[in-house]
C-alpha cells in the first residue's frame, strides 16, 4: 500500500512540473505574440494621432473663418494690433485664375497718383467671368467706396481675396466656395477708368503686395511657396511703384524675413524746403541715383509728405 502512494506522489509531481513547463511555453509564446504585435499596435497609434492632426487642423479652419468674421464691414481688423512678419500657409501649391483669359496686369500695387493701391489691376472686359482663387466662404458682398460692386472671399488659412468694380456678384455672404467657382462678372463699378478687376489679397485687414505671393505671368497660375513670411516692405504700398514690376526676394522662413528686414532700404518723408540735392547730400547718394530709384525727374517737383527711397 505504501508502494502505491508513492507511485500516485511521483505521478503527481510529473504532471504538476509539465503544466508549469507548459504554463511556461504558453508564457514565452505570448510573449513573443505581443513584441511581434507592437508594429501594428504601432500603426494604430500612427493612425489615431493622424485623426487627431485632421481634428485640429478642423479646428484651426474653423477658427480662421470665425476670427473677426463680419459680413457688414471691409475691413473687420482696424482695430486689431498689427505684429510682423506675417506668416501664411498654403496647402494647394497652384491657385486658380481670377479670369479665364492670359493675366495682363495694368496696374500694379504701389504709390500711385499720391495714393496707395493696394491691389494689382488685371485687363479684362465688362461681362467677363471672375472665379474664387481657392476654396473659402464669402464674407463680404457689397458696394465699397471706390471698389464699386465687391466680393471677398476669405479661405482656410485666414487669407482673403478681394474682387473690385465688379458688374455683378453671383454669391451671397456666408456662401461656401470652391476654388475656381464663379463668384461675379468683371465690369467698371466704381473708380474704375475702363473695364478691369481689382485685386487685393489681405491677411488679417493688412493689404500684401499679390506679386510677393503669387506668379502672375506664369500661366501655371503657381503660389511661390507653401510657407511665406512677409515683413512690412509687402504690405506698405509707397514702398513700391505702380507703374513698375518689383523684385520680389521670397522669404520662406523667419530668420529669413527677419534678416530682409534689418537689410531693407531706407525711406524718406520729404519736409518743407526739401531739394533733391539737399537730401543726396544727407545720405550720401547720387542725384542720379536717387532719381532712377523713385522713378523721378531732376525736375520733379518734391511735395511735403512724399517718400522718396534714400539707399541703394
Amino acid at each position: 500500500m505504501k508502494s502505491f502512494y508513492l507511485f500516485v506522489f511521483s505521478l503527481c509531481s510529473i504532471c504538476a512540473y509539465s503544466q508549469t513547463q507548459d504554463s511556461l511555453e504558453v508564457k514565452k509564446e505570448s510573449k513573443i505574440t505581443l513584441e511581434t504585435a507592437f508594429p501594428v499596435i504601432s500603426l494604430a497609434l500612427n493612425a489615431s494621432l493622424e485623426e487627431s492632426k485632421i481634428s485640429n487642423d478642423s479646428i484651426l479652419t474653423k477658427d480662421w473663418i470665425a476670427e473677426n468674421w463680419n459680413t457688414k464691414v471691409f475691413n473687420p481688423y482696424k482695430n486689431t494690433r498689427k505684429s510682423y512678419p506675417l506668416h501664411i500657409t498654403f496647402d494647394d501649391s497652384t491657385y486658380a485664375s481670377p479670369i479665364p483669359r492670359k493675366k495682363v496686369i495694368t496696374s500694379r500695387y504701389g504709390w500711385r497718383n499720391r495714393r496707395a493701391h493696394n491691389g494689382i489691376d488685371i485687363d479684362l472686359i465688362t461681362g467677363d467671368k471672375v472665379m474664387s482663387m481657392f476654396d473659402g466662404v464669402v464674407r463680404y458682398v457689397n458696394r465699397h467706396s471706390g471698389h464699386g460692386k465687391t466680393v471677398v472671399v476669405r479661405h482656410f488659412n485666414g487669407l482673403e481675396t478681394v474682387y473690385a468694380h465688379l458688374s455683378r456678384q453671383m454669391v451671397k455672404v456666408n456662401d461656401t466656395v470652391k476654388k475656381g467657382q464663379i463668384i461675379g462678372k468683371g465690369g467698371t463699378t466704381g473708380n474704375a477708368r475702363g473695364s478691369h478687376l481689382h485685386l487685393e489679397i489681405r491677411f488679417q485687414g493688412i493689404p500684401i503686395h499679390p506679386e510677393y505671393i503669387f506668379d502672375f505671368s506664369n500661366e501655371d497660375n503657381i503660389v511661390r511657396a507653401n510657407s511665406i513670411w512677409i515683413n512690412d516692405k509687402w504690405t506698405t504700398a509707397y514702398r513700391h511703384n505702380s507703374k513698375r514690376k518689383s523684385k520680389v526676394d521670397l522669404c520662406t522662413t523667419e530668420e529669413e524675413a527677419l534678416q530682409s528686414k534689418a537689410n531693407e532700404k531706407k525711406v524718406y518723408t520729404v519736409r518743407r524746403g526739401d531739394t533733391l540735392s539737399r537730401i543726396s547730400s544727407k545720405y550720401n547718394i547720387s542725384i542720379a541715383s536717387l532719381c532712377k530709384e523713385n522713378s523721378i525727374r531732376r525736375t520733379s517737383t518734391l511735395r511735403i509728405g512724399q517718400k522718396l527711397v534714400v539707399t541703394q
